[in-house]
């Protein structure tokens, strides 16, 4: 076996014994760590220990693991103050043969100080360890047997007594007569001496997931502000974090709802708390994004009295698809430097939505219409990245679609026609088609009986693109448009199939 333990973060207090909340929220605090081993428990109120003998090698191994967890430890303690720094041979690994642990990734000289940690074969003297790198103190020569005797728990009411005995490390303890430490200390010293040895088996409470994400906390001060609750949310949403990626899910839609400190206010009764939703297009782990949102959101919402209580709710999930390349180019949009991550462009559009509101941030739809210039529409780009918006891509699935152009004429250009070939620039030579469209026709009842002489006919569109080209305008996008017979007698100068230009390739 192999223990990898690490403090428990302190999240939004100063106060450790402030941090963190009994219950649901004190388990919510080892809910980051699932993602690695499904063994993860909580010891003494004070450290997050993980067995990992059995991930290790899906990880690349045990130095690439620690790494890591101790990244993702950093993250989960959202920016809180990491306790101690790293000493020298603080993070050995406690059992004879085992390799040092590599330095976490992507720390240096500019990044916050390093978290610490403690490896052993078992969860005691892993958590010995860290202990030890905790109080700032060098490793014994002799690793378990020269630890102190204060790094294990159970006998610290007893430390004193032994130390007047001159026995101060766990293998001086252990080369006492076994009978005699029985009837004077009792059978849990020798039991819990063999289980931090490995001689002894040792029981944990491993960390489960609930079902559902709903978590309560209650607030350190009255909240009279939105401010003053999206600070107390923040510890929150870092434990929903946890609880997504451990069960490989992104947030489409949480609620806050917090609980009102007052009945009344001059006369008036006052609902017993509010509410607020807030939705993602896309599923999500990225918590600084949902903040910045629930921020937009808070900052248009009023308090109808001072709030005591929050419950961060998760309403509404989806399994996480793989992260695409953006499009954009690195570097952040703020102006930030070159090689920073930029912002996703779905998460700056929801945010400008959210800020300057859904009718003035909008986004292209695709339509169910065969015709190039029907295929788009603008609608709010809230409706379109929630999927409320009806998007039926069929033109860009077509067969030849890689040969439609880039650019597209918002009115097609009636071309002149020699030999019945049209020209652009002199005479076009077509190089592919022809692609027929017949689509628009029910449409044709809300059409004009008659078109217009220099654009295409009625709404029946009934068109043959090529590819075509000559060295004065390039590759061009052309349609010979065929008339149905109803519109051929009705004109007659129409007989003749005439040719549009309609876009131009890159």
């Amino acid at each position: 076996m192999h223990w990898i333990a690490l403090p428990l973060p302190q999240w939004g207090s100063e106060d450790p014994a402030e941090a963190l909340l009994p219950g649901a929220e004190a388990d919510a605090a080892g809910w980051w760590a699932l993602r690695f081993t499904p063994r993860v428990t909580l010891v003494d109120g004070e450290a997050v220990l993980l067995e990992v003998s059995t991930t290790e090698r899906l990880w690349g191994g045990r130095d690439a693991l620690l790494a890591q967890v101790c990244a993702a430890w950093g993250q989960a303690a959202g920016g809180a103050e990491t306790v101690g720094t790293q000493t020298a041979g603080a993070g050995a690994p406690g059992g004879a043969g085992d390799s040092s642990p590599a330095e976490p990734l992507g720390m240096d000289s500019s990044s916050p100080p390093r978290p610490v940690w403690g490896c052993g074969p078992t969860a005691l003297v892993a958590q010995a360890l860290l202990r030890m790198a905790m109080a700032g103190r060098l490793l014994p020569p002799r690793v378990p047997e020269g630890l102190p005797l204060h790094t294990l728990t159970a006998l610290r009411p007893h430390v004193a007594s032994l130390e007047r005995m001159g026995c101060r490390t766990w293998g001086a303890l252990q080369a006492l007569p076994r009978a005699g430490v029985s009837r004077r200390f009792g059978g849990a010293v020798l039991q819990v001496i063999d289980q931090a040895l490995g001689r002894a088996p040792q029981a944990h409470r491993w960390i489960e997931l609930p079902a559902q994400f709903a978590l309560a906390a209650e607030l350190p001060a009255l909240a009279e502000s939105a401010d003053a609750l999206l600070w107390s949310a923040s510890r929150a949403l870092v434990a929903l974090q946890g609880w997504l990626q451990a069960r490989q899910l992104g947030a489409l839609r949480f609620e806050l709802a917090w609980r009102h400190d007052l009945r009344r206010i001059d006369g008036v009764a006052l609902p017993a708390g509010q509410a607020l939703q807030v939705r993602t297009a896309q599923a999500t782990q990225d918590m600084a994004h949902l903040r910045r949102l629930l921020a937009e959101n808070l900052a248009r919402t009023t308090l109808a009295a001072p709030a005591n209580q929050i419950t961060l709710r998760l309403v509404e999930a989806a399994p996480l698809p793989q992260r695409s390349a953006s499009l954009l180019p690195p570097g952040d949009l703020r102006g930030g430097d070159g090689g920073s991550a930029g912002e996703a462009l779905h998460q700056l559009l929801e945010r400008l939505s959210a800020r300057l509101g859904a009718s003035h941030v909008q986004a292209p739809v695709l339509q169910a219409d065969h015709r190039p210039e029907c295929m788009q529409q603008w609608r709010p780009a809230a409706e379109v990245l929630g999927g409320k918006a009806s998007t039926l891509p069929g033109g860009p699935h077509a067969p030849d679609s890689a040969l439609w152009p880039t650019w597209l004429l918002r009115t097609p250009r009636r071309l002149a026609v020699q030999g019945h070939r049209p020209c652009h620039y002199g005479l076009l030579r077509l190089l592919a088609g022809p692609h027929r469209f017949e689509a628009g026709w029910w449409s044709c009842a809300d059409a004009p009986s008659q078109g217009d002489p220099e654009g295409p006919g009625p709404a029946l569109a009934l068109r043959d693109y090529f590819v075509a080209h000559n060295d004065l305008a390039g590759l061009v996008w052309v349609f010979r448009e065929r008339l149905p017979p109803a519109a051929s007698e009705e004109a007659p100068g129409w007989g003749q199939p005439r040719w549009f230009l309609h876009g131009f390739f890159g």
